[in-house]
């Protein structure tokens, strides 16, 4: 297993709180009652594990590998994908705070809370799309086997030390009951 594989094992589970996401997102944006506490945890499924777990493995491990085999960091597939975590991060600080106002009670907050949602699937679909079929086959490219190993096992190291032991078990719960929550 490379740690691309990896990435894109992630990438799967990201997707199933995507469709989750969406199917929510939509029957709000129709003015149904949606069970609130979903957009929560699906807020902190992406900080906990899209951003924080996922993200930073490629911020602090993948992407400097690249940049070390020739690819830019300020131009190019590793720019793009550093400029869309930071997107991504505004708008699940949107979506979040729009959560927490809209349970407060301000239904105005329905509206930028859809707006937010609907940007985040976009944005990160496509992202996800980029680095499966671009970014990650570069990398398998331009890194040496070796090198590729080590950054397998500083994905292992990263998950514990970072994350604490069970953090994708932790999540991949998570994910799984957001996907049966969704409808409620």
């Amino acid at each position: 297993m490379k740690a691309t594989d990896i990435l894109m094992e992630e990438h799967r589970v990201i997707e199933r709180v995507l469709a989750a996401l969406e199917r929510a997102t939509h029957r709000l944006s129709r003015g149904e009652e949606v069970y609130l506490r979903f957009f929560t945890g699906t807020t902190v499924f992406i900080k906990g594990f899209t951003d924080a777990c996922h993200h930073k493995k490629e911020e602090a491990v993948l992407f400097p590998a690249l940049v070390e085999n020739g690819l830019s960091k300020v131009s190019g597939p590793v720019a793009v994908m550093l400029a869309e975590h930071e997107e991504g991060r505004r708008l699940a600080q949107g979506m979040r705070q729009a959560t927490e106002r809209f349970q407060a009670g301000d239904i105005r907050m329905r509206e930028t809370l859809v707006q937010n949602a609907k940007a985040y699937i976009s944005l990160l679909r496509q992202h996800i799309i980029k680095e499966d079929k671009v970014l990650f086959p570069l990398a398998d490219k331009v890194i040496p086997v070796a090198q590729q190993e080590q950054i397998l096992s500083a994905f292992e190291r990263y998950g514990l030390d970072e994350n604490g032991e069970g953090i994708h078990e932790k999540f991949y719960g998570l994910a799984e009951r957001l996907e049966k929550e969704c409808m409620r």
